[in-house]
């Protein structure tokens, strides 16, 4: 693969000279400011010491390189030094390039007086990404927690750089990157966060954000701070202790988390650490979390840094287009495909290729369905659109893939929901053809991989498949001798010149499969009777009356995902925000706060049961503190709903999953436990409005999504068995049964199970 290319942004010519600096001034050593911060942060609620441009303009035009000099709240701070002694004020000098030692024959590279963590700010600040001509600035904010380990080092430096970076004060550290990677998502990868820590228990608390970042491919920058790198007392405070290696500390535990890791032991470290993290940060194909644990007094240790260290660094983000080989292949299979299906997965998304699905799905007629990840590449209401697909899918989908010959997957890992734990593609001699930035990816399933950007294959595919090109009667002949297709008995004309384009039958199977699907969407949405307690469906329907096309759907764990991909009709490219690939309670609150922040113009719902919940509220208070307005949609059902119901299914009986006092026996079936969550979120300063029937909820939609302030809406869902539900999984999910028990349940249960396995398959 292709890494970013990095290159230092041009000079403008035409520059002006940096303000003098109010500080005093002595013979020994001057303060030189550059002339002036980096673009500003697109973010939402810029701190009090510095103004920023609007939050919606996150885009910085290439040739709106200069920096403003006026901006006095964004320059760095620190001294200009030669090996012959202090640097003049600028204001002393003639103009020279910002920031810069006067030039003279011989004279040493200019440097600068700073700390480890000074520097570390300074160079993020100067950190951009660009791609198809536009930049945006690269660590957009930083995420903080103070305790000992950085609040001296990374905690003074962002207070020194007087709002460069801005920085936002959160209440869990898991929390702060589940913020961070809502954030980056929204942005398409091409902006992110970084996030501070102390030492032991803050850094710690980082590795399931860590982990759910790289799992999905989403950037974020950790900055945990790590045990004294000199060791004058060991042990410190929070430290591991491990008799056989003395370098090792609890960071170690981001290591596997993590796309690139690096402890930063010397000051001099830093700039190969700093510059190896951007690196992997804006690489489509490597991205995800990237630590640089900083001990703690290295963070404050001063170093002479040279100038061409903070100079501005873009780092364009590649489209490689697919080889011209693996192409051909890739077009000979489709050309020679009767029911070919179109998977989209978050890829499309991330690299902005929606408009080139959409071309080749209008141009050949193929359906296309989504996973998780890439719901909204099409927009629900488009013809070839055929919704979720595999465990959570929908019917049309899935009964388009168990007959489909030949499967094009388009940035999407293959998750065991999206093939339904290897059983859902069962046509005898289905291939197929991955079109994937990632090599890893693109060979699963032992496919024809297009390794290649997801706009650019998708274009270049297009491209070939409506130009006139014929199929090789000898691959004709042996892609039809398989078993599916011994009863082949014509190849339409289209197929052999001319554009591809489906079957008109084929086309015609699956418009009708979709609105039957629809119809059925319609009926568990539906609430004739508003004067009753709504069930799960019966929300979703009402919130879809309420939201337009740019509102933004948040959600990653429970029952709701699954209910979601069957049901929820996607209107923009990224209205549906699910984060399934490590589906990790306690995401959607902070995630929410973090799409706020990317997208300050879009309305942004946070959908939570009681069980995620409980498990993180706590940047409720963030999103008051900053005024970041987000709306949580709370659902309380009294447990764990969605472990409840495959406990059930896999003879376990929902034990463990209500939330119940305990009866007699000592199960926890007694009473629902008399907990007010919505009197929680109100005494964490949000505006809660509650629901108690359908009318009230559409009501309170509707006020929350007007409301200037962040809003919960309350609701007790209905969970009796009459209430409205969502239709049945159309595939199955491997979940292993008990091989042995004494229970009927389980006995039942491993009877189901194993009649499933045995229809799980590998592609060869």
């Amino acid at each position: 693969m292709t890494a970013p290319t990095p290159g230092p942004l041009p000079e403008s010519s035409g520059r002006p000279a940096p303000k003098p600096s109010d500080a005093a001034m002595n013979s020994s050593s001057a303060t030189a400011k550059s002339s002036g911060a980096a673009p500003e942060s697109s973010s939402a609620a810029p701190e009090s010491s510095g103004a920023a441009p609007k939050p919606s303009d996150t885009s910085i035009k290439p040739s709106d390189t200069s920096i403003k000099s006026s901006d006095t709240s964004a320059k760095p701070s620190g001294t200009i030094r030669e090996s012959s002694g202090t640097v003049p004020h600028p204001s002393e000098t003639a103009p020279k390039s910002p920031g810069t030692a006067p030039e003279s024959p011989g004279a040493a590279p200019a440097t600068r007086h700073l700390t480890v963590a000074q520097a570390l700010v300074e160079f993020l600040t100067r950190q951009y990404t660009e791609r198809d001509g536009h930049r945006h600035r690269l660590i957009d904010a930083c995420w903080g927690i103070f305790g000992h380990g950085n609040v001296a080092g990374i905690g003074q430096a962002l207070l020194e750089s007087k709002g460069a970076l801005r920085f936002l004060q959160g209440r869990n550290e898991q929390a702060m990157v589940h913020a961070a990677v809502g954030y980056a998502r929204q942005r398409d990868r091409l902006s992110a966060h970084a996030v501070t820590t102390s030492i032991g228990p803050g850094a710690t608390n980082l590795v399931t954000g860590a982990a759910l970042a790289t799992v999905n491919r989403l950037p974020v920058l950790l900055l945990p701070g790590d045990t004294f790198a000199t060791r004058p007392a060991d042990p410190v405070l929070q430290q591991l202790e491990v008799p056989y290696a003395g370098d090792v500390s609890v960071n170690d535990a981001l290591r596997p988390v993590s796309r690139y890791f690096d402890r930063v032991t010397r000051p001099e470290a830093l700039i190969p650490a700093a510059l190896q993290a951007m690196r992997v940060l804006t690489d489509p194909a490597q991205t995800g979390a990237v630590t640089l644990a900083l001990p703690q007094d290295v963070q404050a240790e001063a170093y002479d840094w040279p100038e061409e260290f903070f100079a501005e660094r873009v780092w364009r983000v590649p489209r490689p287009a697919p080889d011209p080989d693996a192409l051909a292949d890739a077009v000979r299979a489709v050309r020679a495909a009767e029911r070919p299906l179109i998977i989209a997965g978050g890829g499309v998304h991330h690299s902005e290729a929606e408009d080139a699905l959409r071309a080749l799905a209008d141009a050949t007629g193929i359906p296309v369905a989504s996973t998780q990840a890439g719901k909204g590449s099409l927009r629900h209401d488009h013809p070839a659109d055929v919704g979720g697909i595999g465990h959570t899918g929908t019917a049309t989908a899935a009964g388009l893939a168990r007959r489909a010959d030949l499967v094009i997957g388009v940035g999407t890992r293959y998750t065991d929901f999206t093939t339904a734990s290897a059983t859902l593609f069962t046509t005898p001699g289905v291939r197929f053809v991955n079109l994937n930035i990632t090599s890893f990816d693109a060979h699963k399933l032992a496919a024809l991989p297009l390794v290649a950007d997801a706009r650019t294959g998708l274009e270049a595919l297009t491209a070939a498949l409506v130009g006139p090109r014929r199929i090789d009667p000898a691959y004709e002949d042996e892609y039809r001798a398989g078993p599916a297709y011994e009863n082949a008995h014509r190849v339409g004309a289209e197929e052999q010149q001319g554009a591809y384009r489906v079957d008109a039958a084929y086309r015609d199977e699956y418009r009708v499969a979709k609105a039957d699907w629809e119809a059925r969407v319609d009926a568990v949405y539906a609430a004739p009777d508003d004067s009753v307690r709504p069930s799960q469906t019966q929300v979703l329907g009402a919130l879809d009356a309420v939201v337009g096309d740019h509102d933004v759907v948040v959600n990653a764990a429970g029952s709701l995902p699954g209910d979601l991909h069957k049901l929820w009709r996607a209107r923009s490219r990224r209205q549906y925000h699910l984060e399934y690939g490590y589906s990790c309670m306690g995401y959607e609150i902070p995630a929410a706060i973090g799409v706020r922040l990317a997208a300050p113009d879009r309305p942004v719902w946070a959908l939570v049961g009681d069980g995620t919940y409980l498990m993180m509220p706590t940047e409720i208070v963030t999103a008051v503190q900053e005024g970041i307005n987000i709306n949580i949609v709370l659902l309380q059902n009294h447990g764990y709903a969605s472990i409840g119901g495959l406990s059930r299914q896999t003879g376990a009986e929902g034990f463990g999953t209500a939330y119940r006092f305990r009866a007699d026996d000592g199960t926890y079936t007694g009473a629902p436990l008399p907990v007010d969550l919505a009197a929680n979120a109100a005494s964490l300063g949000l505006d809660v409005l509650r629901a108690t029937t359908v009318r009230e909820l559409r009501t309170a939609l509707t006020q929350a999504r007007t409301s200037p302030r962040p809003t919960c809406v309350y609701v007790e869902t209905d969970t009796s068995a009459a209430a409205p539900d969502a239709p049945e999984a159309q595939a199955w999910w491997d979940v292993p049964v008990a091989q042995t028990a004494t229970r009927p349940a389980a006995i039942d249960a491993r009877e189901t199970y194993e009649r499933h396995a045995a229809e799980r398959r590998r592609h060869l």
